[in-house]
């Protein structure tokens, strides 16, 4: 066993994340912020789809089973890494975006809060107010994500967030630069926070997946803005999955390629830690 410590003070945080605590000396935080299908029935009432349509649609946009694959990466590295996991659906909020007019995503109704779909249809009624989503569910995700960074680097120096997503096979109408290629792994990568070594050392670990790239379809990786491009410490990437190379989809069980999938990650996690 590792030694491990208690989580950084998250008494503010509402039940929709979890800080789960990995080995002291681990600078490494998995973070998994698009794996939950869970919408409280208050936000559900905001919603336009019925139920059938709700249920397609968190087919499309959930990033299935990527909780499992940083429970088994945790289990598996040689010094247990710190997990901070998303227990609600990104149509409640998308703790990933920006909660203002910075985000680019708002062109297609896809803010921290959603206003359409993966198809672009509409998901809650026009001119509906984000407030208090993002007050309720946002902001304490993000103070408790800069919390746990903070801890991070207090405690070994630095913090290394890999961020674990999954992407759809074929394109769907709402990405915004999907006309590039779209490898089994994408590596999300950041100009400051993503230094050329951790790249090398991702595509030596996915290299027997059937090929890695870099910034497409996805681009950017996850950091605090307290952190953002102020603090050489905090290093970045997001590892984008191909759904078709690890489950049936969309909202399909897993397949053969999570097995190898855990063993990828888990080497990127020992080779950051070691």
């Amino acid at each position: 066993m590792n030694d491990t410590l208690d989580s950084p003070d998250t008494a503010e945080a509402p039940d929709s994340f979890a800080l789960l605590p990995g080995a002291v000396h681990s600078p490494v935080i998995l973070h998994v912020p698009h794996s939950s299908r869970e919408v409280p029935a208050p936000v559900r009432a905001g919603i336009l789809l019925g139920d059938a349509a709700l249920e397609s649609e968190l087919d499309h946009i959930t990033d299935a089973h990527t909780a499992e694959l940083a429970a088994a990466v945790a289990e598996a590295a040689g010094l247990t890494p710190w997990r901070f996991v998303n227990r609600l659906s990104r149509l409640v909020v998308d703790p990933e975006r920006f909660p203002d007019e910075r985000e680019e995503m708002l062109a297609v109704g896809m803010g921290a809060v959603y206003t359409r779909t993966t198809h672009r249809a509409p998901l809650r009624p026009a001119g509906v107010d984000p407030r208090p989503l993002i007050e309720r569910y946002f902001h304490p995700y993000a103070r408790a994500m800069t919390a746990a960074v903070t801890d991070r680097l207090a405690a070994t120096g630095r913090a290394v967030v890999i961020d674990v997503h999954s992407y759809p096979t074929a394109r769907l109408p709402y990405e915004l630069h999907g006309d590039g290629p779209r490898p089994p792994i994408c590596l999300g990568t950041d100009s400051f926070h993503t230094p050329p070594e951790l790249v090398t050392l991702a595509e030596k670990a996915f290299a027997g997946l059937g090929g890695v790239g870099i910034d497409s379809p996805f681009a950017g990786a996850y950091v605090p803005l307290r952190y953002y491009e102020r603090e050489p410490g905090v290093g970045a990437l997001m590892v984008e999955i191909r759904r078709d190379t690890y489950m049936r989809g969309p909202g399909g069980p897993v397949g053969p390629g999570f097995s190898r999938l855990v063993t990828a990650l888990t080497t990127l996690v020992d080779a950051v830690t070691g």
